[in-house]
């Protein structure tokens, strides 16, 4: 990939969290994101990493034997996903409404136009947005 200024192989999203089962259920179960590894003991960490294979962006979700350093941010931090098929929507949206998890409301009227809000165990939302993308 290469930026304005350098050339990266690679981009990883990474957060802590201290709902850590809940958020594998959330992203893998839920939402049906292919885990891609995962690893334990480096340095108090544990951690899960999502994504396509073969692609050069991933989404980490860590725990520290001392616990988060943070909560969750205001309800406009979001991750979307531009989902071209709507049935693929309504499939992981009522997937996750039965797991618990029910659509909210969004911060940003924006992305009640063809999106769907949802809060993972963290409070962290997610847009499951039906576009072709930008």
């Amino acid at each position: 990939m290469d930026f304005n200024n350098f050339s990266a192989v690679q981009v990883r999203i990474a957060r802590p969290t201290d709902k850590y089962e809940e958020v594998i259920e959330f992203y893998e179960r839920g939402l049906g994101l292919k885990r891609l590894t995962d690893f334990t003991g480096h340095r108090g960490y544990t951690g899960v990493i999502y994504g396509l294979p073969d692609a050069p962006y991933h989404l980490e979700f860590t725990k520290h034997v001392e616990g988060s350093p943070c909560p969750a941010p205001t309800k406009d931090n979001l991750l979307v996903f531009y989902i071209p098929n709507q049935v693929e929507i309504e499939n992981v949206k009522e997937r996750l409404n039965q797991m618990g998890y029910p659509e909210v409301e969004p911060e940003n009227g924006y992305w009640e136009e063809k999106g769907v809000t949802i809060e993972d165990p963290d409070g962290w939302r997610i847009v499951l947005m039906n576009t072709e993308g930008i």
